[in-house]
């Protein structure tokens, strides 16, 4: 490997190498050819709204054995499908096939799924313009559409 060039006159020749070595980082690529953008179903958006298709029931990876509770989803902003992890003991009761929720993303390692959850990678905060932490703590009653 080249080493640095030094000297009074070096600026140029060490900002094209820096242009050069950005490139070389799948990060930078990733965020800069927007590929995170293309694949990404919220299209960039922190939350999105959708309607509740039908609830399922996800296995968890080894070596935990637990059937995890979550819901198929359908947004409203693009029909794009996605399921959605159920935060919370309990919250799979409060939750209903036509509901409307609002999903955000779970925060794994590097937008990569969570935890012992295969696939799933967003989970659902309000069901009917109500926080499922307030439902679950008994805090308010589930409205009724």
């Amino acid at each position: 490997m080249s080493k640095k060039s030094r000297g009074l006159n070096a600026g140029k020749k060490l900002q094209k190498r820096r242009v050069v070595s950005k490139w070389m980082d799948k990060w930078f690529v990733k965020k800069h050819k927007g590929f995170a953008a293309k694949s990404d179903p919220l299209e960039g958006a922190a939350q999105a709204s959708a309607i509740v298709l039908q609830k399922v029931q996800v296995e968890a990876k080894q070596p935990n054995s637990a059937m995890r509770k979550c819901v198929r989803v359908q947004l409203i902003k693009n029909s794009k499908q996605i399921t959605a992890f159920l935060p919370g003991d309990g919250a799979n009761k409060l939750v209903d096939e036509h509901d409307e929720v609002v999903v955000e993303r779970i925060g794994g390692v590097m937008g990569r799924a969570k935890g012992d959850l295969p696939g799933v990678r967003w989970q659902v905060i309000k069901v009917n313009d109500q926080a499922l932490a307030a439902l679950l703590g008994g805090k308010i009653e589930k409205a009724r559409k």
